[in-house]
């Protein structure tokens, strides 16, 4: 938390109470937020890799605890709670102080948008939670909590409320691009964002709740990936906390020294590169260190049989060269001690759209929609710290050298996928590569929504097929958790409000399968 709440000093320095909306700035709370949201997000995959099959433990190393067994305290998801509402109120100051003032109606509008970010993902790893009274600060210490069923539906009308905000404001002032760190005050790419956003809780949810309004703003959706950057440094002695959070959590710290090396990748989502699934040598390179030679292991599997320990100059993740605090300027999920943080890949937006054409959401070839959210995801793999694909990558090229070498396969050749369920799990596969370690939370949301990509219950000596940790103690065919608990906070300060009888083994998000 003290790395989270000083990631970038610049926008740290506000001499103001946080709880008092009125003497907020938004030109200097929004940037906080958003840098914020950043770190959040860089968190939530840290859990979301090690559920989902994309991450396994080293040898050498003991004290995984919950992560092997699946047995979720209450601890394991504090910080995800408290770092979000703590983001939360801080947005939630610059709408009010924003709020009715049509010259801030872009400040209003884009802090509206990343309260829906931010409030979508607690409720996919929490389902009921505070909504209408959770930013009301010393104004209620105990709020209710609102069934997850109506929140999302209520967050689509905010991002519908914002982008109208925008379109209607009749004498706005700009964004500086020193305010936003996100998309240098384009309110074009902010619209864009609220519409993939809204698009994302209509996929997930639309099949058991109601959205009244199911339309989206002629701007479109996404057309880049959506990355935080509000200017990561490289790492020297005096640049630290300007470190972005992904590599500070997993290549090196700001001086150099190894980080994240109890944890190698796992062999479940390996084998979509190496062969034992499908042949993928280009984005393995990118991503894995030595790729194909890089150590990976099942989750839970321990010494003798797994010896395996993550490499020692940068970690399983890096793919780039150099020693301390020369590395960096790389490809793939880690390319840098400067690189940004993604809220949102393109990848991700593009497979967003394929299910909702598919599924008659929106209009849209879902077979041309497929294929560009898999060139989408060489092409973010490619790029190097500065946001632009590195020299003498071809990302398109090898997207089609991809989809040819493995044509038998309709995970990557959508024209094989003979019925929905099967383009269904085309699509979430493919999501599922995509977000390799980069949105594990993502890739753990939608495996829980769809069932894909598909995961065997035999689990001993089954490492490619199945995802679960061989120490699981959950009760489902699948052996994997439902949902994090709810952290201590809430039972020792709103004991009265917080839902009772939750289980990580049968308790599921409301749109869960």
């Amino acid at each position: 938390m003290i790395f989270i709440l000083t990631s970038c000093s610049k926008y740290l320095d506000i001499n103001t109470n946080p709880n008092s909306a009125t003497s907020a700035d938004p030109s200097t709370v929004l940037p906080l937020a958003i840098v914020n949201t950043a770190s959040f997000i860089s968190n939530l995959n840290n859990y979301g890799s090690q559920t989902v099959g994309y991450a396994a433990n080293s040898g050498g190393y003991g004290g995984f605890g919950s992560s092997w067994t699946y047995n979720y305290l209450p601890s394991d998801g504090e910080g995800y709670w408290d770092l979000g509402y703590t983001t939360l109120k801080n947005l939630a100051n610059v709408a009010t102080a924003t709020k009715g003032s049509d010259v801030n109606a872009y400040y209003n509008a884009a802090a509206k948008i990343m309260e829906a970010y931010i409030f979508q993902n607690l409720v996919d790893e929490f389902n009921d939670i505070p909504y209408t009274q959770s930013l009301l600060g010393a104004g209620n210490f105990q709020p209710s909590y609102d069934k997850a069923t109506s929140i999302y539906p209520n967050l689509a009308l905010l991002l519908d409320s914002a982008i109208a905000e925008i379109n209607n404001a009749k004498y706005p002032n700009a964004i500086p691009t020193g305010s936003d760190p996100l998309f240098g005050g384009n309110m074009v790419s902010w619209k864009q964002f609220a519409n993939t956003l809204k698009l994302r809780l209509i996929v997930r949810a639309s099949s058991v709740v109601t959205f009244t309004n199911k339309t989206f703003s002629a701007d479109g959706f996404l057309t880049d990936d959506a990355i935080v950057n509000p200017g990561y440094t490289l790492a020297n002695s005096s640049s630290g906390s300007q470190v972005s959070p992904s590599w500070n959590a997993w290549v090196t710290n700001y001086a150099g020294s190894r980080q994240g090396n109890a944890w190698i990748p796992a062999s479940y989502v390996y084998g979509y590169y190496d062969g034992h699934k499908l042949v993928d040598p280009a984005r393995g390179s990118a991503i894995y260190y030595n790729f194909p030679s890089t150590p990976y292991n099942q989750l839970g599997v321990m010494p003798p049989n797994n010896t395996l320990t993550s490499p020692a100059t940068a970690g399983a993740w890096y793919s780039g060269g150099g020693s301390g605090t020369s590395l960096g300027n790389a490809i793939g999920v880690m390319k840098g001690p400067n690189m940004g943080e993604p809220l949102l890949l393109l990848a991700e937006c593009d497979f967003l759209q394929a299910e909702a054409a598919l599924r008659g959401i929106i209009s849209g070839n879902d077979a041309t929609l497929f294929n560009n959210g898999i060139v989408a995801s060489f092409t973010y793999l490619y790029k190097s710290p500065a946001n632009s694909v590195m020299a003498g990558m071809n990302p398109a090229a090898d997207a089609a050298t991809y989809q040819s070498t493995n044509s038998s396969n309709y995970l990557t050749n959508y024209s094989l996928a003979a019925t929905t369920a099967q383009k269904t799990e085309a699509i979430i596969t493919q999501k599922y590569i995509a977000l390799n370690f980069i949105h594990g939370q993502e890739a753990w949301n939608e495996y829980r929504r769809t069932g894909y990509p598909v995961s065997s219950s035999t689990l001993i000596n089954n490492p490619y097929g199945a995802i679960a940790s061989t120490q699981s103690q959950a009760t489902r065919a699948d052996h994997l958790p439902t949902r994090l608990p709810y952290p201590a906070s809430e039972a020792n300060y709103n004991a009265s409000n917080v839902p009772q009888g939750i289980s990580v083994y049968s308790s599921t998000i409301f749109w869960a399968h």
